[in-house]
């Protein structure tokens, strides 16, 4: 006859027919469980152990078709709010179907129908059941780590299935063993597997005696050499000879450090037992490592902070242009310590793209503040002991990069920079971020343990600087920790700025060369970073400008002065990468200018459209990603939805092919703010007018029309400038984000902001 129960899957844990377990219960799924089964099946669940331990939520097709009825005899409820239940196994059954619970979709049912057991030779199931007796009893007699009581629950058993389920139920057999032995419906079949098992065990413990013997007489002969060393060391010292001279030399170490009780006690211990360890034994080895990383970490000692606020000015100023905001935040932190000296330093975060000078002015901060500076890179870390070491019971183990930092700058306030914050790997076994938390933040970082160390180290008077290209990549708990600080992309003039007064002289410094070789004006520098280079910072710009000096030496130019014009860069560094003043290029139907960010830089993104004769289909193409594929149709189906208002009565869509591309079609694309750069797109090519080179659009738009916020104004306001673009259209909420805009951009070009995009078309096609 077929029933139905709730189902218990239950991890870990094993229950068979005639076994009690408890069971801690926390989840809310587990308690309704308990609920229903109160309530509705006499206190009856059915137990189902999946076969994939490590499967969240395994699959109805993944559970075994056996499971086994269990009661609950008691349920206690405890202060925590967890329920702890005693489950008793009653019987093995056949599962038929699995459904979920008509009032709550999270229970699942099952319908199960009682199993038939075989019946069996009376002489050979006694035969087999006296057998196993005598197995277990063998069993009990040679481990220490079975009780003798079980024999007696065991001496009362005729029944062949019962006795086999209450064998399994003590033997230590492995999990996936017991689990063989749940879903074995055949009692005999059980037993003859027990009696195979059990023999395995019974080597398995002779063996472990037999191990266990030779580990004895081992001991005994190291205790007898332990002895004969320790009489040594007396005759040793009677004689006036001293062989603890390195304990000798840790104790006066230790005497010198002002530790806390606890730690100084434990260090006094470690020493006293190096004393009383063999030089030939590993563990020597291991004492003197440990007792050289601890005593020899900056406890006390840190270096006397520049507090000097103009001479801090000025040395941040010496290597860096421009990041103002990170220049004032460390002025500050300063003006502040001078009147607080117990203010904690500030944990900041530079985010920006690559080369904008985010490593080299952490480094510079450690400078100008007269603090060791040190750099731990965690990019693709995917193991959180690097950061906070391996316990000493490993070997070859070693404190983390926090510790092995400290020792190695030998202050306990240095500058730590952590790069590529943003690109931490997070896996299933470990999460390297979380053990971030308790690094950086100030409430908890005073007492920082190294699993090496072992005792609590104060990083409060660390400066943690980070660095990431995308906020969005730093885990949210630890950016709430954090000071985020940007540094945008550069400008072509600022560009200019820095080659001149860093990079160039920089460079001729460092290959020995006179300044005064190198003769190149203000607009052949800008030409040479507008066609050679295309990026956020100025490391390519660097790279070109390196090897523009290399062929100069090589061609021996160094002995005179050289006049760089288009002709020699072409000569020196080949044909231009880029193609400068690109907006020049000839304007046609169809044709405008989208606002793209990538890799932190702004850039300008043509889009194209063409119509052809066929049968409604809108092509798109250009490597695009699926949030831009659904602003393309949103793009369209407003056209089609307004045809009146713009004066598309004459086009019919549904006998014409649309394409739509994006140029530079080997860059990936995506985002929802090209919206407003596709509808002109395609009003430009239905209406055949022209759309000016030097204007360039960034905004979402809804099938209203209207234009949405969008992000990253700043770097694409600045990609359009440097692009040569002179009129730019942005979502009207985006007229905050203009305050972060350089004044000599703002004023230089004409920033319209729009809400709905019939402004756009009045000023463009009406």
């Amino acid at each position: 006859m077929e029933q139905l129960l709730p189902v218990m899957l239950l991890k870990g844990l094993i229950l068979l027919p005639n076994q009690e377990v408890k069971i801690e219960l926390s989840n809310d799924l587990s308690k309704e469980i308990i609920k229903l089964s109160a309530k509705e099946f006499n206190r009856h669940v059915l137990v189902i152990t999946p076969h994939n331990q490590i499967e969240e939520s395994p699959e109805v097709n993944d559970l075994p078709e056996v499971g086994v009825i269990g009661k609950i005899k008691s349920k206690i409820e405890l202060p925590s709010g967890n329920i702890r239940i005693t489950l008793k196994g009653m019987e093995r059954v056949k599962i038929l179907h699995f459904q979920n619970d008509s009032h709550n979709d999270e229970v699942l049912e099952a319908t199960f129908t009682s199993i038939v057991l075989p019946k069996f030779d009376p002489v050979e199931e006694k035969a087999i059941v006296r057998k196993l007796k005598e197995i277990v009893e063998e069993y009990v007699a040679s481990s220490s780590h079975v009780s003798n009581s079980i024999m007696n629950n065991i001496k009362v058993i005729d029944d062949l299935s019962m006795l086999t389920d209450t064998i399994c139920s003590f033997i230590p057999l492995a999990f996936h063993k017991k689990l063989e032995y749940v879903e074995e419906i055949n009692p005999m079949y059980r037993a003859r597997n027990l009696l195979k098992d059990i023999k395995v065990e019974l080597e398995v413990l002779r063996l472990d005696e037999k191990i266990e013997k030779e580990l004895e007489h081992s001991l005994e002969e190291s205790q007898k050499e332990f002895i004969l060393r320790e009489k040594v060391k007396i005759l040793e010292q009677e004689l006036g000879e001293s062989k603890n001279e390195v304990a000798d030399l840790y104790l006066e170490k230790l005497e010198k450090l002002n530790l806390s009780k606890s730690t100084h006690q434990k260090l006094l211990q470690e020493i006293k037992k190096l004393e009383y360890t063999s030089d030939l034994s590993p563990e020597n080895a291991m004492i003197r490592n440990y007792l050289e990383w601890i005593l020899h970490l900056p406890w006390q000692s840190e270096t006397f902070e520049n507090n000097n606020l103009d001479d801090i000015r000025k040395k941040l100023d010496e290597n860096h242009y421009g990041l103002e905001e990170i220049k004032s935040r460390i002025l500050e932190y300063v003006a502040l310590k001078n009147h607080n000296p117990e203010i904690k330093s500030p944990i900041i975060c530079l985010v920006g793209p690559p080369g904008v000078g985010k490593t080299s002015i952490a480094r510079q901060i450690a400078y100008a503040l007269n603090r060791k500076f040190y750099k731990i890179s965690v990019g693709g870390l995917n193991d959180s002991s690097e950061l906070t070491g391996h316990r000493r019971t490993y070997m070859g183990s070693n404190p983390g990069k926090i510790i092995q930092g400290l020792r190695k700058c030998g202050s306990k306030n240095p500058v730590f920079l952590i790069d590529e914050i943003d690109k931490l790997t997070v896996n299933g076994k470990d999460d390297p971020a979380s053990v971030l938390l308790d690094i950086l933040d100030k409430e908890q970082n005073t007492e920082f343990i190294d699993n090496y160390i072992e005792e609590a180290f104060d990083l409060s008077h660390v400066f943690f600087i980070l660095t990431a290209n995308d906020v969005e990549n730093i885990p949210l708990a630890l950016r709430d920790r954090l000071e985020i600080i940007y540094l945008s992309s550069y400008t072509n003039e600022e560009k200019l700025d820095i080659a001149k007064k860093y990079l160039i002289p920089r460079i001729l410094e460092e290959n020995k060369i006179n300044n005064k070789i190198i003769s190149i004006s203000d607009e052949m520098l800008l030409y040479f970073i507008s066609a050679y280079t295309k990026e956020a910072g100025v490391r390519d710009l660097s790279r070109h400008l390196e090897k523009l000096v290399r062929k100069l030496v090589l061609l021996g130019k160094i002995s005179e002065r050289t006049k760089i014009s288009k002709v020699r860069l072409k000569e020196y560094l080949g044909i231009p990468k880029y193609e400068v003043n690109d907006y020049k290029r000839s304007e046609f139907a169809g044709r405008v200018n989208a606002l793209g960010v990538s890799g932190g830089a702004g850039m300008v993104i043509p889009v194209e459209a063409s119509v052809y004769e066929g049968k409604g289909d809108f092509i798109v193409t250009g490597m695009l990603g699926k949030v831009m594929e659904e602003s393309t149709k949103i793009a369209l189906s407003y056209l089609k939805a307004n045809q009146k208002n713009f004066g598309l009565q004459d086009f019919y869509f549904n006998i014409k092919d649309v394409h739509l591309h994006f140029l530079e079609g080997a860059m990936r694309k995506d985002g929802p703010s090209a919206g407003v750069a596709i509808t002109t797109s395609l009003l430009s090519l239905i209406l055949n007018k022209r759309v000016d080179n030097k204007i360039a659009f960034t905004g979402e738009i809804s099938l209203n029309g209207e234009i949405l916020k969008v992000g990253g104004i700043k770097e694409k306001v600045i990609g359009a400038y440097n692009y040569g673009i002179d009129v730019v259209y942005l979502p009207a909420s985006n007229e905050l984000d203009l305050e972060e805009i350089p004044k000599e951009i703002k004023e230089k070009m004409n920033i319209i902001l729009v809400k709905n995009y019939q402004e756009i078309y009045e000023n463009l096609f009406s």
